[in-house]
């Protein structure tokens, strides 16, 4: 833990504050998730019926669970592994990247959100994990292939979420991509390419890589943020950096510290200007002073093996995946936003 960090102690199964006057993140509880998970990967949100859906990797389901209440509402069967979630509030419908595995090829499954109910499952390569969505055509980027499925590049297949149809692919060189981030006001698409050590700039329309720029203050880069106003990109990596990059140039403008580990998740909250960087064993959150400069604000420990979390500014909720350790229970931890 760093010593110029007020941090919030995930001990003795309690959690507690020497200061909550200056905790950007206070602890509120625990939601149990059924069938005790080693492994969770990333959160879905559904805000109009009040569900939050975890993915516990090992348990081969999506869990949703009463976003406010932690209790249970229904376990979903997926059938391989569970990465990366999406929910259609206007369609009612729950979108989740199946990662296969074990040899099994990857998928996005569409799920109705009433029933629960599958109503059309899109075949992949194996490792189907990060995807990006594009609210102004409704169209989902899934990252699949790669390592796990034996090849040296990674297929972005461009699904229509209205449809469940294929309606392009992005091929990327490499074996490993992580997290992407797109821009709004522009057709551009920022992806971690893990295996180069490159932030790869796609260009949605064209489907093509259109630049690459090299990271050089910090290496396996992989989940990713975006200040599009501000034209700053925020580039988690494990070595225990936070790449600040200029998306005009791609040139790099320093490397901030977090907590050492497997970071895999990062959201920018434009509103609060900070930065939420989930690690293994802990959250970094900095303060965005302005575009250039950035302040440590507090250093949260949470599982020694959880990594992923997610931001919902409009709950002012923060959620963090808890798995199993030591027979004990697979769980979600609830910070509240201050």
């Amino acid at each position: 833990m760093k010593s110029s960090t007020f941090a919030l102690l995930f001990l003795a199964g309690a959690v507690s504050a020497p200061s909550t006057a200056i905790a950007q993140l206070k602890f509120i509880r625990r939601f149990d998730v059924p069938g005790g998970s080693e492994k969770f990967d990333h959160f879905g949100v559904d805000l109009k019926h009040g569900r939050l859906f975890a993915s516990p990797e090992t348990a081969h389901t999506v869990e949703a669970l009463d976003i406010r209440t932690g209790k249970h509402i229904r376990t979903i069967a997926i059938g391989g592994e569970a990465h990366s979630i999406l929910y259609r509030e206007d369609l009612d419908r729950i979108y989740v990247a199946d990662g296969g595995g074990d040899g099994k090829p990857g998928a996005l499954r569409i799920i109705d959100g009433a029933s629960y109910s599958p109503l059309k499952t899109v075949s992949l390569l194996e490792d189907a994990d990060n995807f990006g969505y594009d609210p102004g055509n409704r169209h989902l980027y899934v990252s699949n292939g790669g390592k796990d499925a034996k090849l040296n590049y990674v297929v972005l297949t461009e699904i229509a979420t209205d449809t469940g149809e294929k309606v392009g692919e992005i091929k990327v060189p490499g074996d490993t991509v992580e997290a992407m981030a797109l821009e709004s006001g522009s057709r551009r698409m920022f992806v971690n390419n893990s295996a180069k050590n490159t932030v790869d700039v796609i260009d949605r329309d064209q489907r093509e890589i259109v630049a690459s720029w090299p990271l050089t203050l910090a290496r396996v880069n992989v989940p990713i943020a975006l200040d599009e106003p501000n034209r700053r990109l925020f580039i988690g990596c494990r070595d225990g950096h936070m790449v600040v990059m200029d998306t005009r140039t791609g040139k790099e403008l320093q490397a901030l510290p977090i907590t050492t580990g497997r970071t895999d998740d990062m959201v920018f909250d434009p509103a609060k200007k900070r930065i939420y960087v989930a690690t293994t064993g802990a959250v970094d959150v900095y303060s965005q002073i302005d575009a250039d400069h950035y302040k440590l604000l507090q250093t949260v420990e949470t599982n020694p093996v959880g990594k992923t979390a997610r931001l919902v500014p409009e709950l002012n909720r923060y959620f963090v995946a808890s798995p199993r350790q030591n027979g004990g229970k697979a769980e979600v931890l609830v910070f509240g936003v201050e």
